[in-house]
């Protein structure tokens, strides 16, 4: 496989790792112990994705979210808490009648802003929450039939609690579709528990926290993801990873083309916060499950099979077997040896 020589170390890519190493320090100053969450959310973040934290109360994901925004400079935050009586225009904005102009005068709603969290999204009613679809896929609100473009960087974290059921609307998939990634923090270790603990003693780090990055350093990362390679080998296997979730035993419906292409942009960006410009077969099966794993579909038949499990150990099941079906690519040494020789001194 290879790589490309003639951009490592160029200035452009070196500023834009230096922000992404302050950032994910940042952050994890913060959110103790989860430094492979966090640099799966900061991928989404530079690869203009968004992501949905669904995990059990007090695992730090309203924390994390918080984290992120305040390390921005400049960014504006919003923070939208869903509740079955939220209302679209709650979200997108609303035209008011302003008798002074006698005209309709738009005020914006809480997603025109750089970061939103969206607090437990599943408590939201199911319209509400796809006035979230157009902000999420095109960057852009339509209200009264007037577009209006979202503020950039602009990037959506959505929590959830999956263990309540009661006063809850599960999201659709089209929904889950738009969210580039799927992850939980899950409980600290002990060691890490105790060092929250302690920290919290005279306040919450979170009100400690400074910028370190700019709105403009941002776009500086999300314009590097760009230049990262990917290799023809990877990039066709990373397909047929995904076409594989859609023929492989257990599974109702597999991922769609924007499986592939989310995987292909967060494989790229896990690269360059991992410091390199190039992508790896194992940024593609790390990957697997946090971008993948929300946009299959299980049959009834597999469910009822492993009912006992869970839908993670389920979903560990069909990566296994996709993997079967879409074996991992390995470079064929013999072939190279001979065109090296085919071409003489000149290919050494």
């Amino acid at each position: 496989m290879a790589t490309p020589a003639g951009d490592r170390g160029s200035e452009p890519a070196t500023g834009a790792r230096a922000h992404a190493g302050r950032l994910v320090g940042n952050i994890a100053s913060v959110v103790r112990g989860k430094d492979e969450q966090i640099g799966l959310v900061v991928a989404a973040l530079v690869c203009q994705g968004h992501v949905l934290l669904e995990d059990v109360p007090g695992t730090a994901k309203t924390v994390l979210a918080r984290a992120i925004a305040q390390s921005i400079g400049g960014a504006t935050v919003t923070r939208i808490q869903c509740t079955p009586d939220l209302q679209p225009a709650d979200v997108t904005g609303l035209s008011v009648y302003d008798q002074k102009t006698r005209d309709f005068e738009f005020r914006p709603g809480p997603v025109f802003a750089n970061v939103v969290l969206v607090d437990e999204v599943n408590r939201a009613m199911p319209k509400t929450q796809s006035a979230l679809l157009e902000a999420m896929a095109e960057r852009q609100v339509t209200v009264d039939g007037v577009t209006r473009p979202l503020p950039s960087p602009f990037f959506v974290i959505a929590t959830e609690n999956p263990i309540e059921q009661e006063g809850t609307f599960p999201l659709p998939e089209a929904q889950l579709d738009r969210f580039t990634l799927r992850t939980s923090l899950g409980y600290p270790a002990r060691e890490d528990e105790a060092q929250i603990v302690r920290e919290q003693r005279h306040g919450h780090p979170l009100g400690r926290l400074e910028p370190v990055v700019s709105a403009d350093e941002i776009r500086a990362l999300q314009r590097a993801v760009e230049d990262v390679y990917v290799d023809d080998l990877v990039l066709d296997w990373l397909v047929d990873l995904v076409r594989a979730t859609r023929s492989v035993e257990g599974v109702a419906t597999g991922a769609s083309v924007r499986g592939s292409l989310a995987l292909e942009r967060v494989a790229r960006a896990r690269a360059l916060l991992r410091e390199r410009d190039y992508v790896t077969p194992e940024d593609v099966e790390a990957l697997f499950m946090p971008v993948l794993g929300h946009r299959i579909l299980l049959t009834t038949t597999f469910l009822a099979e492993i009912r006992g499990l869970g839908r993670e150990a389920a979903l560990e099941r069909i990566r296994d077997r996709s993997f079967q079906l879409a074996p991992r690519p390995e470079p064929d040494w013999h072939e190279h040896e001979r065109t090296r020789a085919s071409l003489g001194p000149a290919a050494s």
